[in-house]
């Protein structure tokens, strides 16, 4: 047990006696829910740990030891157990593209988590045979061949082997995209066909595609062509939408700051999100910032929608936040380690200075996407420029990423009040940072422990789901070991995180980013009742275990939106993925690591979910070494009767 669970352990045992009585005055009624036998870490500073909390009409109205609370109850509260499990409140993703990502979930094969090529290409063959034409299937990101023992791609060859057909287009971070023949012919892709611009189609020896596209450097043709395949219709868009969301939830995810995205269009692309909303169908607190998609329209894009929104319109459950992580093209400076780093347009400061004025005097909050120090610089001084003549006391602005930043810079964005919000993409792309600078340069890229020094505020996010994955536990891992999902060593130990400040900035931290500071991200009294029970102990697990974390128990507003194990009964249904055909029906989403599939058989069998989707989909998934035609075999020895869902 490391010095920091000690402490947090001990500040526990200090302060929690004091506090509960304090608590219990400001909050007298009836419960609806209380929970008890949990190891609450509360992230209350003056309340750090209970063994018991008591919910009322979607808040805590009590937290404390079970002795206490327990004092609460009514006849008509409900009492759950924990067993002694981890309980955290609900983690908060800074930057996800979930709006996005839920329209196209259940047309996507996860390779999230895997960790061999061999598996990927079986999955992939699997979900071939079951794919309909005129469908494709697509593995869109999430993943990097690092994570693979083969530590490689499949190639065009091996493709068109399992898929001499179906399409098949696969996702690589935002570096490259491999697609096979009949993809090819799908897209339109010939010996004619240009190159667009900041984009390559690689070619043979006779000028014809060979199934490879490039980003140099923008990953435009990725998702231009990405585009070009067939999409859901709306009523499965909205099942795809609440099945993501029941995904998050499994990793005890309960809020997310939506970062828009390329070709996703508003208001256009956010008709099924808002649908779900007024249906009462959300089962994660969405913010949402708006992502302007044409270059040079811009601005124009911005006038329209600062003249119809306003920031933290809506409610609880789905608000507007702002702009960005778009504000103009020519400060978009993609990511891509395997390049040299890009140069941003002589225009960049012309085209930024009015629409981060335009933003400043309608008080509306932004976020620009900027990997490297020499885009944050130049920004920095357009905002300088701008914060002399419209102050930005109270906007709540930030940089996304910022993988390269000098402290200088740091220092600047502290002294205008602003923000960073970090994601774990080194975890995906380390290993190709170090092949171009170095593995010095690597030690503190991203340096949040210096940013968090400096007093920048700070967030974590995942900038899921294509140039990384989703689960959020990957990032706490890579907060606190420094380590990429290929397992090697980036940070020395001065630079990691210890557990409770990892933790801190996946909840509470990223309240300021949604401009929502004390309304959540604490298991506090008066605070929106949203938490995790875990798998297992965040807080004593080894460190590479971390990542294989998910949630048996998820409250949002203290009403279960997910339940696994023990509390599977308590999971809300959900029909089936839509299509029948979807890759979520038959292997889920993320995909634990071996070592952790007997853990999770623990928690999934019984059976999983009441036999629902999210039991045996991810159950299947837990036993993907393991040959279709020996499934029965496997199930049955588990004493499992419905093995075949």
């Amino acid at each position: 047990m490391s010095v920091t669970r000690r402490q947090f352990i001990a500040s526990a045992a200090a302060l929690g006696a004091a506090a509960s009585s304090e608590i219990f005055a400001m909050s007298p009624g009836t419960p609806d829910l209380i929970l008890v036998n949990g190891k609450f870490a509360t992230l209350d500073k003056s309340n750090p740990q209970a063994d018991a909390v008591a919910v009322r009409d979607g808040r805590f109205v009590g937290v404390g030891t079970r002795q206490d609370i327990m004092k609460l109850a009514g006849a008509q509260t409900k009492v759950i157990d924990l067993n002694g499990r981890r309980a955290i409140p609900g983690l908060i993703d800074s930057h996800m593209h979930i709006i996005r990502g839920g329209l196209n979930y259940n047309m996507e094969l996860r390779w999230d988590g895997v960790r061999s090529l061999a598996d990927a290409m079986r999955m992939l063959k699997d979900q071939v045979a079951r794919t309909p034409a005129p469908q494709w299937v697509r593995v869109v990101g999430g993943f990097t061949e690092h994570q693979f023992a083969e530590k490689r791609l499949p190639t065009v060859e091996e493709l068109n082997a399992v898929a001499p057909d179906t399409p098949v287009f696969i996702l690589h971070l935002y570096d490259r995209a491999i697609l096979n023949g009949a993809a090819l012919r799908a897209v339109g892709y010939t010996r004619d066909t240009p190159n667009p611009p900041g984009g390559e189609i690689v070619r043979d020896a006779r000028g014809n595609p060979t199934g490879l596209l490039l980003a140099k450097p923008n990953a435009t043709i990725l998702y231009a062509t990405l585009a070009k395949g067939p999409k859901l219709p709306p009523e499965y868009q909205k099942n795809s939408t609440r099945h993501f969301m029941r995904e998050v939830n499994r990793l005890g995810v309960t809020g997310v700051i939506d970062a828009g995205g390329g070709y996703q269009n508003y208001p256009e692309d956010y008709s099924i999100i808002e649908e779900l909303h007024k249906e009462g169908q959300l089962t994660v607190r969405l913010a949402y910032n708006l992502f302007t998609q044409k270059p040079k329209e811009e601005l124009n894009d911005f006038k329209t929608w600062t003249s119809k929104v306003r920031p933290g319109q809506g409610d609880d459950l789905y608000r507007h936040n702002g702009a960005g992580e778009m504000l103009v093209y020519t400060a978009a400076d993609f990511e891509d380690f395997r390049v040299e780093r890009p140069d941003m347009a002589p225009s960049m400061e012309a085209d930024l200075e009015p629409v981060i004025r335009l933003l400043a005097e309608k008080r509306w909050p932004w976020r620009l996407h900027a990997t490297y120090d020499q885009t944050i610089s130049r920004a920095l001084d357009v905002y300088e420029k701008v914060a002399k003549e419209i102050p930005f006391d109270g906007l709540n602005w930030f940089f996304d990423h910022a993988e390269t930043i000098s402290d200088r810079n740091i220092d600047r964005i502290a002294a205008l009040g602003g923000g960073i919000a970090v994601q774990h993409r080194m975890a995906y792309q380390g290993e190709y940072f170090v092949e171009r600078y170095g593995a010095r340069a690597a030690e503190a890229t991203p340096p949040v422990k210096k940013m968090l020094e400096k007093g920048v505020k700070v967030g974590a996010g995942t900038d899921a789901t294509r140039v990384a994955s989703y689960n959020p536990w990957v990032s706490l891992y890579w907060l606190t070991t420094g380590k990429t999902v290929g397992g090697m060593s980036m940070y020395p130990q001065a630079n990691l995180l210890d557990r409770e400040t990892a933790l801190r900035l996946w909840t509470e931290a990223n309240t300021w980013f949604s401009s929502e500071v004390g309304k959540k991200g604490q298991i506090k009294v008066g605070q929106l009742a949203d938490l995790a029970v875990l798998s297992a102990d965040y807080f004593s697990v080894p460190g590479d275990e971390i990542q294989d974390i998910a949630s048996v128990l998820t409250l949002l507003g203290g009403k279960v939106v997910y339940g696994d194990g023990d509390f599977s009964k308590l999971s809300p249904q959900l029909p089936p993925p839509m299509p029948d055909w979807s890759p979520v029906r038959h292997v889920g989403g993320y995909q634990p690591r071996p070592q952790a599939r007997t853990l999770a058989m623990n928690t999934a069998c019984g059976c999983a979910s009441s036999c629902g989707v999210h039991g045996h989909a991810h159950a299947r998934a837990w036993t993907s070494s393991v040959p279709t035609s020996d499934e029965s075999t496997f199930w049955g020895a588990l004493g499992c009767s419905c093995w075949a869902f």
